[in-house]
């Protein structure tokens, strides 16, 4: 439900312009399914021609205690209490969901979009909405402008593209970098986005393009954008990009979570 044919494009370009140098994406392969069907696996991995080197077959057990000892970056799964459990553990995780519509994606350039809060940054603004109302969260915003966001659970995630992105850049190949990311937000960027802005430069961080909807439904957008993967934590969302094309991943965090297991 990935294209990976992507990633490893971006790998392919690494390893031409930095030949030594081992720092790609890495993809490992978990199932709690017992080894004996690992031939299977391995064969069918053969036959759509990917290049996924490691496997964690747990045989019944939650493959969640191996996510650290495999230095995981992003651990994206269909189980949702997993995902939970990643999260839990202080593991960038997200539930994917599949795209109700065939929609073609670049195999020449990883687009990754995100929302902001929640995901990238904490769930603090959130809070405010849910619980005093948009006038107040308007009046939060303005006055912290200048304080940076506290982060969520995939500022890392994005730290991490940003730096293979880097390497791209340090070979003059900004305009033709293989990794593309995106902020869409329901923020408005009259009212809350200078503090999304600058925090994101506190950071050090980058974003290639930011889209501030005020609002608006977010499918849409992503039509235009086409992402290989959209995260967020509110399921309204990825409800929305799931029927208009766009692989989703749910991220289960912050206060959005309890409103929507009390729906």
């Amino acid at each position: 439900i990935f294209n990976l044919q992507a990633l490893e494009h971006v790998n392919a370009r690494l390893l031409e312009l930095y030949p030594d140098d081992e720092e790609r994406f890495d993809i490992v392969l978990m199932t709690n399914n017992h080894a004996q069907v690992g031939v299977r696996l391995i064969n069918s991995i053969n036959h759509y021609g990917l290049t996924i080197e490691r496997f964690c077959m747990t045989g019944g057990k939650s493959p969640i205690g191996y996510l650290t000892a495999y230095l995981t970056n992003l651990y994206l799964s269909a189980d949702s209490e997993k995902v939970q459990e990643a999260i839990e553990a202080g593991i960038a995780a997200a539930t994917m969901f599949t795209a109700n519509k065939d929609v073609a994606y670049s195999d020449t350039q990883l687009r990754v979009a995100f929302d902001g809060d929640a995901v990238l940054f904490s769930d603090e603004s959130e809070q405010i909405v849910k619980e005093q109302g948009l006038d107040r969260f308007f009046e939060h915003e303005q006055l912290n402008e200048n304080k940076p966001l506290a982060q969520g659970p995939l500022k890392g995630f994005l730290e991490d593209l940003g730096k293979l992105q880097k390497k791209f850049y340090a070979k003059n190949e900004r305009l033709n970098c293989p990794i593309r990311t995106f902020l869409v937000t329901a923020r408005s960027a009259a009212s809350s986005g200078a503090r999304v802005l600058k925090t994101l430069r506190s950071w050090g961080l980058e974003i290639d393009e930011a889209l501030f909807l005020a609002g608006a439904p977010k499918g849409p957008i992503l039509v235009k954008i086409r992402p290989h993967i959209f995260f967020d934590d509110q399921m309204f969302h990825i409800e929305g990009a799931q029927k208009l094309g766009t692989i989703a991943a749910h991220v289960p965090y912050g206060v959005a979570q309890k409103y929507h297991k009390s729906a």
